[in-house]
Order: C-alpha cells, then structure tokens, then sequence
C-alpha cells in the first residue's frame, strides 16, 4: 500500500519511476566503485579562477584536484569554453564524474530583470516565473547546471543589503514567489537542456540578521521560525526544489551550518527532502569565528553530522572528513547519503549520459542577445515600477512637452541599472538602455531633452549643482532621478543610514527651489528613507533597479503606455528609527489609538506611529473605487468555506491594473496575533468605468497558527475578514467561526 502511495506522489510531481529506480541503482554501482577520498571529492565545490564572489582561497592545482577525482563542483566559471575546459578535466578522472557548474543566477542572466524585491512588486506570479525561466534558458545556454537563487528569506529591516535579493516581509507573498521562481529555473524538470537546478537559501532565518547587519546572528522563538521564516523552504521542498544552501548567521546559538535540527531533523527527515544541502561561502570553517567549532576539523565533523552535504570553499571536508571516518568520528553513512544525493542530481541532469550536454557554443551564441527576452525585460520592468505619488497627476507625462530636463547622477548611468548580483559581461554598457536613451525615445520629435548630472552617487562634492540648477530653469519638467548605487544593495551591503547618499537630497532640494514640476524617481535596491521628498515633491516614482531594458521600461510607465500597477512588498520607515517595521505585527497592551498617539502608549515620543508607505501600497494613473464588501455567512462551524467579495470599480480615465489584496486577523488565540495577515490577492485589469466583483474563499486551513508548544491548528472565536487596496486601507467585517 505505501508503494502504490509513493508511486502516485512521485507520478504527481513528474517523476518517473522506473527512471528513478534506474538512477538509484546507478548510483549504489557507482559508489561501490568509489573510495572513501573519491566520495569526499564530491563533497567539495571550489570557485573557478575568474570571477569570486567571496574570499577566495588559492589553489596551488586545482585543475589536478578535478582529474584526482577531489571536487565535484565548481562555481563562478561561465561559459562553454571554460566549463568545457573544467569539464575536460573531470573526464580524465579515474571514474569520469562530471562536475556541477553552480553560478548566482539571481535576476537574470545575459537579459538582467529587475531585482527580486522589484521584480515581487508585479505580485504577478506567472511575469515571476516567466523571468526565471528566461534566465535559466540563458544560463543553460553557457553550460550552467545551478543557480544558487531563489532567496526566499523573509526581510523585516530594509537596512539589510540583501533584501534585494528577496521578495518581502510577507510570508505568504514569499511562499508564491519562492515557488514560482523554483518552477521557473527548473522548467519542465531536471534533465531539459534548458533546466537549472534551483537552489533555496539562506537556510534559515537569514533574513533577521540583528541590527539588519549581514551575516548577524538571530534569536527567536521557535514558534516565530515556524510561523514566520520556514514556510516558504516548506513550500519550494514540497514541490521539488533541487538543492538548499544554508545561512550564515546563528539561530538561537547554533551556526546554521552545524544546526542538526534545521538540516538533518527537519529539512531531511520531517520535510522528506530528497535534494542536497550546501554551505553557503565558507560557512563551514566560519564555525571557528562563531566559537562554535575549535579549527577546520571540528567544523567538518559538526557540518556533515549536522546535514551539510557539500562544502562551498572552505577547504574543510576536503582536508578533515577522511581522516574523521577512519577515527571513527563520522560515521560512514553519513558520507554515503551526501554522496548520493549530489551524485543523484548529476545523474537527473543528464551529466553521466553526456557530461557536455549543457556545453554547446551554438546555443550559447543564440542566446546572447535574445530579442524576445529583451521585450519581456521590458515588460517586467514596467510592471515592477511602484507610483508612490502623484498629488498634481503630471504624471503621465505628455510627449509633446516641449522641454524636460533629467538630472541625476544616474540619468546616463548603464551598468548601474543591472542592480547587485548581476552578471557582468563586456558589453553591458552597450547593451543597457540608459534612463537617458530610453526617454529621449519617446519624446516627440521637435522635443528637448536636457541633461545635467548634478551630482555623484556618493560623495560631497557640490560642483556640479549650478549647471543642474540651470538645466532646470530651462526645463518645462524635470525628471529628478536618484538614490542609491547599484553596488549600495546586496550581499555585505547593510546601511545603518538608508536616506539618499551624498548630496543627493541637497541637489534635490536646490531643484526644488527653482519652482520647476519635479517628477523624483528613485533607483535602489531596498525601502529607503526620503521623508523630505515624501512632504515636498508631489511625484514620486519607485524604480528599484530594473535591468536591461530598465530606461524603456521607465519611459513606458513615465509616458502612459503602461499603466503602473506595482504594489510595495515591504513597509516603507519613515526613518531608521521605525525599523524593523511590518505591517503583521503584534498588537500591545498599549496600542497607539491613531497616528499619532504618544501618550503611555507603545509609539515613540518625536514620531508619527504609521510609516511613509505600508506594505502593499501602489497607486495608479487611475483610480479604483471599492464597494459591496460582502461575506456569505457570519456565523460559521465546523468546516465550512466562507466566501468574501467585493465590488472594484475603475472610476478614473485610464485602463489599469489593481492589486485587491485580502486580510484575516484572529482577535484573540492562545499566543497572540497579528493584527492582520495577508491571505489572498488577485490581480485584475479593468478599462476605465469597468467593474468587477472579486471573490475570495476562505477556510479553516487560512486561520491555523503555531502555538508556543508548535501544533500547527485554528481554534473557534472571532475573525476580521479585510479587503483592500493596500494593507492600511481595507474594509472590514467580523464573523464567528466555532470548531
């Protein structure tokens, strides 16, 4: 009976059994060929000789170490003619392994999309699995096996770099847009040409580093790991995520790369996940700095006991690991089961089948400029773009506008708009549409389009103000463009001051002055803090950075051709002191009564208690009007679904896009619960003077919780059912569910 279960939940996923069977014992003949330093090999992935993205550490021979059969992946080494090369090397080992190539193939590859938290923006899942898929084509294409993306932490402090990286503070939104994008790089399954193994980090709880400082650790309950930051790992294991990389940081005291209760107990036994585990750069021999592990040695002892299968970098399994099996300190079949699982997904891919199946300069040449992915960077650049602002509508701009001005130290900037982690190749400046180009293209024929740069990114230096201030007077629009350098988000990137940097706000405030209609766009990678533009400048557009296409795609939206319908998926501070800031979080014995109650509530004495921006806020050309809010039953029992809908109506002069977003709060349980919690949303589009009714359904499974004791359940009381068009603004209603 579990045989006939099992096969119909591997047939679910699209498995083959008999295939896999094939694999499986293809793999126990080959390890029984292995000896012990062979399997360690597998067990190491080492950074090619190009490119680094962390300490490197050198190699007197590492391509002798490949035909020695001692490594079994290596990162950084893009293109076919260095993989095959590499390649060429494992073939001349004693039993020819193929190597895994691993690359960081975060948003994009030769065609950049926005970053992720932009790329989130769209809460567009299918335009999120339509980008990982184009990456995956193209990182295939230049024999590329791995990505080490999604991220699919969840991120509370925008002082933190690596933001960027993922999709938001929202755990149900970083449950869709972690699976849509493991959908996408791993396309109709490993062993397609144009699949790449996806890989989940940062295992676990990365993204609430203290202080938002990278690599920090962490310390929290074990109901708030549960609740908050491990569902979308649960939920990218269930549906077949390759590979996860553990965390830098320490949770509750134990490095995440010797914590046997995250990798062995629950990702590998309780979650059943069958992929491999491997250490983020250097994790491994960073237990020594952590006092966790005493030198290389013990933290290759406490790494592989732990579930670390592959070691990234560290040096650490291949120097230790042999010698701790035969002192009969690592048990063998711990060995075994690392090996297995990596030689596994090599054999998946088709790697023992034909180990340069992914290496073929053809391919690689069509893809180097596809045109097709260029229009659909363009497309989610758009798409991602969130209009904070919009008070005197100048927005959208006409083309026919005689004279505009753009001034901004990244007005002609290229590879700035690929944002961190990007792949840089030599014609990256060529090749990325300048905000610049990209407006001057749209603006009509006997139309002006005047530039000053006004500043650097990130420095004092105020030379260049009185030609911006110029350039303005004679502008009829100006088009502000700032915030922060693409290299100011990302790994190692954490700020402890996220306003605009430089002389920025100076210069913008000096343009301010001359009267002239601003429209401020902001490129960075994160929520930053731009409380004097908030209250001054009555047009503001957030851009994030947006990749290749990224100056069409802001004139797309500057213009009126696309409708901006991005929603924000992290609060916005109104300053660093608010931080971290969400918008589910725990009401207190002392809630503020509005905005701005300071009185021996919980608030803080020189601050509005709201922040500039909530969570899922984004407006539009348009307007949208919302109205019969209805429930299908206010008193529930049992298990039951409860329907709520609500009419949207586009009441303003332009077809657009609108985000209805759904809300639950539980007002009292056995812990405490958020305030509300997002639950559902759906995209629609709408012609202006168009309405629709927007049906939610909801059932017992939305309302469960962990409670301090971690039973996963709901229990009877009341609910608020809210909808709305961001999580500030909602309709309410109160019903009665009992068990």
């Amino acid at each position: 009976m579990k045989k006939i279960f099992l096969s119909i939940f591997l047939a679910g996923l699209g498995i083959n059994i008999s295939a896999q069977k094939s694999i499986d014992q293809k793999v126990t003949e080959l390890m029984a060929k292995m000896t012990l330093e062979e399997k360690i090999g597998q067990l190491n992935q080492y950074n090619d000789d190009i490119t680094a993205t962390g300490p490197i550490t050198k190699d007197a021979d590492k391509a002798g170490q490949v035909r020695a059969g001692k490594l079994g992946s290596i990162l950084n080494a893009v293109g076919t003619k260095n993989t095959k090369n590499w390649q060429d090397q494992a073939m001349q080992s004693r039993l020819k392994i193929p190597l895994l190539f691993g690359q960081d193939v975060i948003h994009g590859f030769r065609t950049t999309f926005p970053i992720p938290l932009g790329e989130t923006a769209t809460w567009d899942m299918n335009l999120i699995e339509k980008s990982a898929r184009i990456a995956a084509i193209e990182a295939s294409a230049y024999g590329i096996h791995w990505t080490f993306a999604p991220m699919v932490d969840i991120g509370r402090d925008p002082r933190w770099g690596r933001v960027m990286e993922g999709a938001g503070e929202d755990t149900y939104l970083g449950i869709l847009v972690g699976k849509a994008r493991v959908k996408g790089f791993q396309g109709n399954g490993l062993g397609n040409k144009d699949a790449v193994m996806a890989c989940a980090k940062h295992f676990a709880a990365y993204g609430a580093a203290v202080g938002g400082r990278d690599y920090n650790s962490v310390d929290m309950s074990l109901r708030q790991l549960h609740e908050t930051y491990l569902p979308p790992f649960k939920a990218v294991s269930d549906i077949g995520v390759a590979t996860f990389m553990n965390s830098f940081n320490d949770i509750n005291g134990i490095p995440a790369t010797g914590n046997k209760y995250i990798q062995r107990d629950l990702l590998k036994g309780a979650w059943n996940f069958q992929g491999f585990v491997v250490s983020d750069w250097g994790s491994i021999g960073e237990m020594i700095p952590h006092g966790f592990a005493k030198d290389n040695k013990d933290a290759a002892l406490k790494a592989i006991i732990a579930g670390s299968d592959m070691d990234m970098e560290s040096r650490s399994y291949t120097n230790h690991l042999a010698e701790l099996v035969k002192e009969g300190k690592v048990d063998i079949q711990l060995i075994d089961d690392a090996v297995r699982r990596i030689l596994t997904k090599k054999y998946e891919l088709g790697l023992f089948d034909d180990p340069y199946r992914f290496i073929n300069e053809k391919r690689e040449k069509e893809q180097a400029n596809n045109p097709e992915h260029r229009k659909f960077a363009r497309e989610i650049g758009s798409k991602s773009i969130v209009l904070l602002k919009n008070e005197n509508q100048l927005l959208p701009l006409s083309p026919t506008t005689k004279k505009v001005a753009i001034i901004g130290p990244f007005a002609k900037a290229t590879v700035e708009n690929h944002g961190f982690w990007s792949i840089a190749f030599p014609d990256d400046s060529q090749r990325i549409v300048t905000q610049f180009d990209g407006i001057k293209a749209q603006l009509d024929k006997n139309s002006e389009l005047l530039y000053a740069k006004g500043c650097n990114a990130n420095d004092n230096d105020k030379s260049l103000f009185a030609e911006a201030v110029e350039t303005a007077k004679k502008a009829d629009v100006v088009i502000m463009t700032l915030g922060e350098g693409h290299a100011m988000s990302g790994e190692a990137k954490s700020r402890s001051n996220i306003h605009f940097s430089g002389v920025q706000e100076d210069l913008l405030k000096e343009i301010a002055k001359t009267g002239k209609p601003i429209i401020l766009m902001i490129n960075a990678g994160r929520p930053l803090v731009f409380d004097w533009a908030s209250e001054n400048i009555p047009t503001i557009v957030y851009t994030w950075w947006l990749g290749t296409e990224a100056g069409n795609s802001i004139a797309d939206v500057l213009f009126g051709k696309i409708n901006p319908g991005g929603k924000l998926p992290m609060t916005f501070p109104r300053n660093e002191g608010q931080i971290p800031i969400y918008y589910n979080y725990y009401n207190t014995g002392r809630p503020a009564k509005n905005n701005t109650d300071r009185n021996y509530v919980s608030a803080y004495i020189d601050l509005d208690n709201d922040p500039a921006y909530p969570f899922g806020f984004g407006l539009s050309y348009t307007t949208f009007k919302y109205s019969d809010f209805n429930l299908s039953l206010t008193e529930l029992k049992g298990n039951l679904t409860l329907n709520a809908s609500i009419k949207v109506t586009n009441s303003g002069n332009y077809d657009g896009e609108e985000v209805v977003q759904l809300y639950i709060r539980d007002l009292v349980g056995k812990v405490v619960r958020p305030v509300k919690e997002l639950k559902g949303f759906q995209k629609i589009f709408l012609k202006k003077g168009e309405s629709k009714t927007v049906s939610f359904n909801i059932t017992p499974e939305d309302l469960k919780f962990y409670d301090d004791e971690l039973n996963f359940d709901w229990e009877s009381g009341e609910f608020d059912i809210m909808i709305g068009t961001n999580s500030a603004q909602v309709q309410t209603k109160r019903v009665n569910w009992e068990k």
